[in-house]
């Protein structure tokens, strides 16, 4: 679940920031058995590309990123 809910925040931050900025998502160290890997992951622009193409993938985090109103 650590490479979903940083893949999460990275396309949260990359749609809501100007591209001029560089975004970089590790986990802290400590957190995660592979947190190397983990963090590699999520910072190879190839590797994130690629894990948007898959339909499935994108609308996980599309439906993650969805606002929430309430209970419903």
């Amino acid at each position: 679940m650590a490479t979903v809910i940083g893949l999460c925040l990275r396309v949260k931050l990359m749609r809501s920031l100007p591209s001029r900025y560089k975004v970089d998502i590790r986990v802290a160290p400590g957190t995660h058995a592979t947190e190397s890997a983990v963090n590699k992951q999520l910072n190879d622009k190839e590797r994130v590309a690629a894990a948007l193409e898959n339909p499935n993938l994108l609308d996980m985090v599309d439906e993650c990123l969805a606002p929430s109103y309430g209970n419903e």
